[in-house]
């Protein structure tokens, strides 16, 4: 039997001398094995960034540093001084993950634009935002047409257009939104090709990163729906699909559907969360994730603004979604606008309890206790609870000014403080950890 000789890498010119005089034929085959390089200590920084190694990064180029002596004074207290440059580009805490099982690259926090393009901002103040979130690190924006109409979409492609920066520095994501209202109704292939077209125009790109598709249609069957996301990938349109506000079962409909026409899957379920919406986040979207690769982009971290010093803070803690059906379709019959319409939160005081209400008031109180205690405002410290959650591979925030993004950026350096304790502490104060429902015998139910 003749078995060959597997080298695993180059091996030093001693081990070569001691083997000068042993014949090959003498001797049985030899795996040889070496030390991981230390040039891998390069993928170190994104691992790290904020945390001091990245700010060696530097030093290392400039030779006046070696990777072993980096290697033994960051294991070790060695006498190698380290020193860290103060001004760095890097945001203390961010990250960059991969969207579901896909390829894609984004940042752990993103921009929902909602805010960003509303009536009330002008369109300087809104590119002051966007320039703060690229230089922050921040690579992805979300834009819907259900918020800001078509204005997100051009005042977006105007600044990236006026900006001049990399296409492939930036993650632009919209979505395919329909209405009751609208007489572009539902998710046929017409109205699919037709928006994704008209988003290219207004946003002046070449493609689009990710297209949603906002809210399952059930009047259209779910192989038409993901031919014609196949279609438009296929075209160079778009690089991926996802979905938002789809039921588990809808989106393992459109999976199912994907591999029988053998057509893109989706890659990401954009989805609330937040403190007093846990469910569909915290046990089914790991599932969806491990099962068929569909990753989480989380939206509503502070819940339709989460207000302080307000008598009605404990109302305005809930949005539209929380009282609907956790996991309805958008029927023909259904308009969520009717509710909107209505004078300020009164419609939401209908559906809470008086008892209800005063609870999430005392909740409202302990958490910014606790807030108050770490030296952070309660908006920092529901932010980087959403991010303590590793199902979450990108938070959507919202700013509608600078301050108001630069405050929720600085929650990122929040997250180490959330030991396991810290998090105990929060869930004795929610007191709504989700849970699934026991199993049930066939037997007991005859």
């Amino acid at each position: 039997m003749i078995m060959s000789h597997v080298t695993l890498c180059n091996y030093s010119s001693n081990d070569n001398n001691n083997n000068d005089n042993v014949s090959e034929d003498s001797q049985p085959p030899t795996i040889y094995r070496c030390r991981a390089p230390i040039a891998s200590l390069d993928c170190m920084e994104e691992f790290s960034a904020g945390s001091g190694l990245s700010g060696l990064a530097d030093k290392v180029a400039d030779g006046n540093l070696t990777k072993e002596q980096l290697l033994l004074g960051s294991l070790a207290n060695s006498a190698v001084p380290l020193q860290l440059n103060r001004t760095t580009n890097v945001t203390p805490g961010l990250r960059y993950r991969n969207l579901g099982k896909s390829g894609l690259r984004v940042s752990n926090i993103g921009l929902g634009t909602w805010p960003t393009f509303s009536p009330n901002v002008t369109e300087e103040q809104a590119e002051q935002i966007i320039v703060l979130a690229v230089e922050s690190g921040i690579n992805v924006f979300d834009l819907s047409e259900a918020h800001s109409g078509t204005r997100a979409e051009v005042e977006l492609g105007r600044i990236l257009t006026r900006r001049g920066w990399k296409r492939t520095t930036f993650i632009v994501t919209t979505k395919i939104y329909w209405s009751t209202r609208s007489d572009e109704r539902g998710l046929s292939r017409k109205h699919i090709i037709e928006s994704v077209k008209a988003s290219l125009h207004r946003l002046q790109l070449s493609y689009i990163d990710v297209v949603i598709v906002h809210k399952a249609d059930p009047m259209c069957p779910m192989e038409e729906v993901v031919r014609a996301m196949n279609y438009v990938i296929n075209q160079g349109w778009v690089m991926y699909w996802g979905t938002a506000r789809w039921s588990p079962v809808e989106i393992m409909e459109a999976y199912t559907n994907c591999r029988q026409f053998n057509c893109v899957t989706p890659i990401v379920e954009q989805a609330e969360y937040h403190l007093f919406c846990r469910e569909k986040t915290e046990l089914y979207m790991p599932e969806l994730y491990n099962k068929i690769g569909v990753g989480l982009m989380a939206w509503s971290p502070i819940s339709m603004g989460l207000s302080q010093g307000k008598d009605d803070s404990s109302i305005q803690l809930f949005s539209r979604a929380s009282f609907r059906n956790k996991y309805s379709s958008f029927s023909w019959t259904e308009d969520e606008t009717v509710a909107a319409n209505k004078e300020g939160y009164g419609w939401m005081k209908e559906r809470i309890q008086p008892e209800e209400t005063r609870r999430h008031a005392e909740r409202i109180r302990e958490l910014n206790g606790l807030a108050e205690r770490l030296g952070c405002s309660l908006t920092q410290l529901t932010i980087a609870w959403n991010l303590k959650n590793e199902s979450v591979q990108c938070l959507l925030l919202g700013a509608s000014n600078v301050d108001q993004l630069y405050e929720s950026i600085q929650a990122l350096q929040l997250i180490p403080k959330l030991n396991t304790n810290m998090v105990q502490d929060i869930e004795k104060i929610l007191e709504n950890k989700p849970s699934r429902p026991p199993m049930v015998s066939t037997l007991a139910l005859r």
